[in-house]
């Protein structure tokens, strides 16, 4: 049986993302984390390690390279921001996904994990000591009360585009995107849309190992 290490070295090669090992052995070691805390305060329905691999870690790292790009994008477009990092909001993060695996995978990026439930913040806070995220925050909130702005605003299997963008518009800084992690194109969602958040790109996500439709839904403010 192919080891968790060889799964996830196997789906980085599928998905061209060039980590180095000390973020492999983080990733595996967040994946460990979730384990041993969902025992105790069910972070997550999904407790096969494998299926893990795929339906939790996989899953999110599908998202980086579309991020990665997004950001070399903005900085480029304004070389006064260039070389600086850059901030994103996981709403309704729950265990951290995607906010942990973006922040281990892009360390210029300071990654904030709000959830309404204190446990799951406790958890986020816990993964950035243990596995030595500076970059990581892990805040018990909700979104609306944030005050904080931030480039890039995402989430994933969190609430319907409309709910999602209205929740989190005041915290989304001038020229900020929405970047809402989704099954199958959501048509219904984005036609419920308001005028006032336009949809930029759809993106389609190929996630090895799981024969399922994934996009990402890129939005910014009219």
């Amino acid at each position: 049986m192919r080891s968790m290490e060889e799964s996830l070295r196997a789906g980085l090669r599928e998905l061209a993302l060039d980590l180095n090992d000390t973020q492999v052995h983080q990733l595996l070691d967040y994946q460990d984390l979730i384990g041993k805390w969902t025992k105790v305060y069910n972070l997550t329905a999904v407790r096969d390690p494998a299926e893990m691999m795929t339906h939790h870690l996989l899953d999110s790292l599908a998202v980086i390279a579309p991020l990665m790009r997004h950001l070399e994008k903005t900085q480029m477009a304004d070389l006064s921001r260039a070389g600086q990092g850059s901030s994103l909001l996981d709403v309704g993060s729950g265990a951290g996904l995607p906010g942990v695996v973006i922040a281990i995978c892009c360390p210029t990026v300071a990654v904030t994990c709000v959830d309404t439930v204190a446990k799951k913040a406790a958890f986020i806070k816990q993964a950035a000591l243990a596995l030595k995220l500076p970059n990581l925050t892990g805040l018990h909130a909700r979104v609306e009360s944030i005050e904080k702005s931030f480039e890039v605003i995402c989430s994933r299997a969190f609430a319907s585009l409309p709910d999602f963008t209205q929740w989190s518009a005041g915290a989304l800084a001038s020229g900020g995107v929405w970047l809402a992690m989704k099954g199958k194109q959501p048509a219904d969602e984005l036609t419920a849309l308001p005028p006032s958040v336009g949809v930029f790109h759809v993106e389609q996500l190929k996630v090895p190992g799981l024969d399922v439709e994934r996009c990402l839904v890129w939005m910014q403010k009219q």
